[in-house]
């Protein structure tokens, strides 16, 4: 699906109802892939060939500037680096490893390898020493691509990764490896002829999903890239070429950077912004936005939401954004967000859904060019709904049979592996490496030839819309009732005190399960006993009395994936622990201070004494409290006002002043002591992080956590920029 040119595109008036192109499309729809097809040929030479000086990446600095590579320039690096590869022993079929954040280098070390028929295996640089070890060896890597951070991991396990041949060294990390980026692309052969590889050959091994055992291995094809064409364009309103650069803070070692982001904007020949901050900073990103004039994105909604914080009108604080299509997914992005998107940001969000296996298949479309040239509208986003699926993707709710349920009834997305017209669906994936059992139990029949289950859950509408309801192992039971948390969590974040809200389940001996809610209040509200009960009556009322959270948490910060997906198996862990009296494996923080899985750091003295005045003379909000239900264990305090609905919340009944003021003179709930832990490094806590990353939920990593130290202004400038030949 290829996007018309812009000057052939006219806005037409429209009167009445407004456009619902979804049907059409789809009808009209039909899948074009070649038996033979290499997606470095279509993301890098062809542009290099016609639109040779078209900047392909900007390497967004700190201080703002920016150093600009070529389609031309990345490809004479791409073709002196496969060269480079194959003088290292790197063959077809090959594994070789990328562990690089956005940056120019990592996206000519894709194409590098892609393009010689071997299998790149992109790793975050989130990623501990297990976590690498774990993955690296798995997939048999010869050789791994390294940051400064992955290169103090991998010296010490080499003698465990026997395959692992060669290390190369980018940017700080040369001089530390086996190797260097700058000796390998200098001395390289300029010449280099793209090896001629099947449609249905492996592009990319890419590690996914570590909550029911080790990370599995999803093996993508090079087809793939066709694949998710038709809805990359749709959510991003058509990408029309005469827009602006794209600019995402998604990694490009997942799914949502590579195939989100990187890839298809280069298969369209435009520009795209690498930027590699300390860690994400929403007024930071409007800034860059305005200033590199960003046109099109993927935020997550974690991202919106912390932009709505930060900026409540963006169009009078950044007038010079330039954005025409805002993408996001990983979690659903509410109401609220919404809202101020299409009234305060101007641009409608279009939701999206997919997976590493089966990627953009559901979303929004907010614009599209007819056939006859003019910019109509796609089909209406629904708020709160995920979308329909996208053109040439079979996608349905199935029951536990495998058969499609009646509209409005919940079950399991599924997608077929064939379309609407029976032909092959080339986004679904090869199969999982080495892994043919667990590849087998996706598919409610013959693998490949039906259809596939993604282990989410939703209800499908008359017309079409799908409504998210959650994963299918993040659903429990209470007094005999299945409970879901999305739809609670949407419930809780429609009240005005809440900012974000996570829901798991908390053992119980007599329920098996009781609900239990994180809560982060909004900005100026102080949870006290009267917003428990609010929150309570509010799921009791819309919802079902069952639904109702029995425990209510308040918490500064909740565990996060790079893609915003909230991390609910590191919150039930947590629980589980409390309620075997084990040490908790992860911790939370309560007002202000960094904790990542199994470390707590403490919170600074700005953030305690706001935390003070908030509090009044209530419990202090932050400090290390000692229970005796922990067995003497020091853990940092979780939150500012713990609540159940028969212990804290009855302790303060009555004595409060409601949400949003000063708590008054209740008593304390626990006594609590003072920090005393010294602060931890950002290096520190970047490997803290990462350490707890293999058993995080599908794209694992906990980026509200995890901190990196940032590239420096002045990092191998010579290797990024363009060189002549």
């Amino acid at each position: 699906m290829t996007p018309m040119p812009d000057h052939a595109a006219r806005e037409a008036s429209s009167t009445g109802a407004r456009e619902d192109a979804w049907a059409a499309m789809h009808a009209s729809f039909a899948w074009q892939v070649p038996e033979r097809f290499n997606l470095a040929e279509a993301c890098l030479h062809r542009w290099a060939r016609e639109t040779p000086e078209a900047v392909a990446v900007i390497h967004e600095r700190e201080n703002g500037a920016g150093a600009e590579i070529t389609y031309s320039g990345m490809q004479r690096k791409a073709r002196r680096l496969s060269n480079a590869l194959a003088g290292l022993g790197v063959a077809r079929g090959d594994r070789v490893a990328v562990i690089l954040p956005q940056r120019p280098q990592t996206a000519i070390a894709l194409l590098a390898i892609v393009q010689m028929g071997a299998i790149a295996v992109p790793l975050s640089t989130l990623f501990g020493p297990e976590a690498l070890q774990a993955r690296l060896g798995d997939s048999g890597a010869k050789v791994a691509f390294v940051d400064d951070l992955a290169a103090g991991h991998l010296k010490g396990l080499r003698a465990e990764l026997p395959a692992l041949q060669t290390v190369i060294a980018v940017g700080r990390a040369e001089g530390r490896t086996d190797a260097s980026w700058t000796d390998l692309v200098a001395n390289g052969s300029p010449g280099f002829n793209t090896v001629d590889t099947f449609a249905d050959d492996p592009a990319f091994l890419i590690y996914t999903s570590g909550t029911t055992g080790p990370a599995k291995g999803a093996l993508i094809p090079h087809r793939a890239m066709i694949g998710n064409l038709s809805g990359f364009v749709a959510s991003q309103n058509w990408f029309l070429p005469a827009d602006g650069p794209f600019w995402s803070p998604a990694d490009w070692a997942w799914t949502g950077g590579l195939w989100d982001a990187l890839l298809p904007t280069l298969y369209f020949g435009r520009t795209i912004v690498a930027w590699t901050p300390g860690r994400f900073d929403a007024a930071e990103a409007l800034k860059l936005m305005e200033r590199r004039k960003v046109s099109h994105t993927f935020l997550f909604p974690t991202a919106l939401k912390a932009m709505m914080r930060v900026a409540p009108d963006p169009r009078a604080s950044h007038p010079g954004l330039k954005l025409q299509a805002v993408m996001s997914a990983g979690e659903a992005v509410g109401e609220a967000v919404f809202a101020w998107c299409r009234d305060k940001l101007g641009v409608v969000v279009n939701e999206m859904f997919g997976q590493t296996e089966t990627n953009y298949v559901v979303g929004n479309c907010g614009r599209h060019v007819r056939t006859d040239a003019t910019l109509g509208h796609g089909w209406p986003q629904r708020a709160g709904s995920m979308g329909r699926p996208y053109p040439g993707h079979r996608v349905a709710v199935i029951d536990d049979e495998g058969l499609e349920c009646a509209p409005g009834t919940e079950g399991e997305i599924a997608v077929h592996a064939r379309d609407v017209h029976g032909d092959r669906d080339p986004v679904l994936f090869l199969g999982y490496w080495k892994n043919e059992a667990a590849t087998k139990a996706r598919f409610t029949g013959t693998p490949f030839d039906s259809w596939f289950r993604t282990g989410d859950r939703a209800t499908m509408d008359e017309d079409g819309y799908l409504w998210y309801r959650g994963r299918s192992d993040d659903q429990f039971k209470t007094s005999g009732y299945r409970v879901g948390p999305a739809e609670i969590e949407a419930c809780l974040a429609r009240h005005p005190a809440v900012a974000q809200v996570a829901v798991v389940p908390k053992p119980d001996s007599e329920r098996g399960a009781v609900v239990k809610a994180f809560v982060i209040v909004a900005p100026d509200v102080v949870p006290d006993a009267k917003l428990v009960e609010s929150l309570q009556e509010r799921v009791r009322g819309r919802l079902a009395p069952y639904e109702a959270p029995k425990e209510i948490e308040f918490v500064e910060t909740l565990p996060m994936t790079t893609t915003g997906k909230i991390q609910r198996n590191v919150l039930r862990q947590l629980e589980a622990d409390r309620a075997s009296g084990a040490a908790p494996a992860a911790t939370l923080v309560s007002a202000g201070g960094v904790a990542a899985a199994g470390l707590a750091a403490k919170p600074s003295a700005k953030a305690r004494k706001k935390a003070k005045a908030k509090a009044g003379a209530t419990a202090p909000a932050v400090g290390e409290a000692k229970g005796a239900g922990e067995r003497g264990t020091t853990t940092t305090a979780i939150a500012t006002a713990t609540a159940t609905a028969t212990a804290t919340a009855t302790a303060t009944a009555g004595k409060s002043p409601g949400p949003g003021k000063a708590a008054g003179k209740a008593k304390p709930a626990a006594k609590a002591k003072a920090a005393s832990r010294p602060p931890v490094p950002t290096s520190a806590l970047a490997a803290a992080a990462a350490e707890a990353v293999a058993a995080n939920d599908e794209d694992d990593a906990i980026a509200e956590y995890a901190l990196r130290e940032p590239i420096p202004d002045d990092e191998d400038e010579a290797s990024i920029v363009d060189d002549e030949d």
